[in-house]
């Protein structure tokens, strides 16, 4: 297994943007399974995964399938009392960093949870102002 996967394994859970961000190429993109858009650039993405490692409960990687540059690892969670099961879809660039972070899960009713406890998380965290004004 490539070293990077290993390594992602053991910190989304902590939810530690610094842990993460290590593992992040610098133009690494992000598509969240809440809403059909992308988050550009290693700091935000590594805050976004770092609020999702802290609003996850009980998550673990279920199983691992992949080789060079693509991989697929299925999880399981719970999002407050909502149990889901999904896939983080990682392409690695050639210095085997993540270049491309894909999340599908379900079911729906799970994925809502998700999405308003994130928003509130993102309200209340002033690098997300700085994103937002960079981005505009």
């Amino acid at each position: 297994m490539h070293p990077t996967i290993e390594r992602l394994q053991k910190v989304v859970a902590k939810g530690d943007d610094s842990l993460i961000s290590e593992l992040l190429a610098e133009d690494v993109r992000f598509m969240p399974p809440t809403y059909y858009s992308t988050w550009t650039g290693r700091a935000p993405v590594a805050a976004v995964l770092g609020h999702v490692g802290q609003v996850f409960s009980d998550f673990s990687y279920r199983r691992i399938m992949g080789q060079g540059k693509d991989w697929a690892l299925e999880f399981q969670c719970k999002v407050g009392d909502l149990d889901a099961v999904g896939a983080d879809l990682i392409t690695l660039n050639d210095d085997g960093l993540v270049q491309t972070f894909e999340v599908v899960m379900r079911p729906y009713k799970t994925i809502g949870a998700l999405r308003e406890a994130m928003m509130a998380r993102v309200m209340t965290d002033v690098r997300f102002l700085e994103f937002k004004n960079a981005l505009s």
